[in-house]
């Protein structure tokens, strides 16, 4: 079974606080992606810090608009640097999604790193090559552009 790597990374005007606040929040998860997924985050987070260990319980529709339970872990934190999340029970075998905070000049440098495998072998081999690959570039695209239009545009307001 192929294990698969996606990385983006996308430059933002902010300080290593503010974007720790920011991605660190489930909530905002939701407003990074796409609208056509349905995603919601289920769990009450209370503006609750993450912290190794937490569950969080999503609602998404990744194919067919058909909604699934998706439910991650956080893993691995490293504030205000770094923090892992894992699926435990979802659409993947594997999922496993590290964000990386990088202090510039100007901004933080945030890198992804989604590591993760589908079920079916074979056949889930096949879907990655013509549907699973290109939603996920998707996704990453569409929180790019929402990015850059919350911190970018209106900077001034957001450091």
């Amino acid at each position: 079974m192929e294990t698969y790597i996606y990385n983006a990374e996308q430059f933002l005007p902010i300080d290593i606080k503010k974007a720790w606040d920011f991605f660190s929040s489930a909530e905002n998860l939701a407003v990074i992606t796409p609208p056509e997924l349905g995603f919601k985050v289920l769990t009450q987070m209370n503006d609750q810090e993450i912290y190794e260990g937490m569950l969080i319980d999503y609602k998404v529709s990744p194919l067919f608009n058909i909604p699934m339970r998706w439910q991650t872990e956080i893993s691995k934190v490293d504030k205000p640097y770094s923090f892992t999340d894992r699926q435990l029970k979802g659409p993947y075998k594997l999922w496993e999604h590290t964000h990386h905070f990088f202090e510039k000049e100007n901004g933080i440098l945030m890198k992804d790193r989604v590591k993760y495998q589908l079920p079916y072998g074979l056949i889930g081999e096949l879907t990655h090559s013509i549907l699973v690959r290109d939603k996920i570039e998707n996704i990453f695209a569409y929180r790019k552009q929402v990015l850059n239009q919350i911190f970018n545009n209106h900077g001034k307001n957001n450091n």
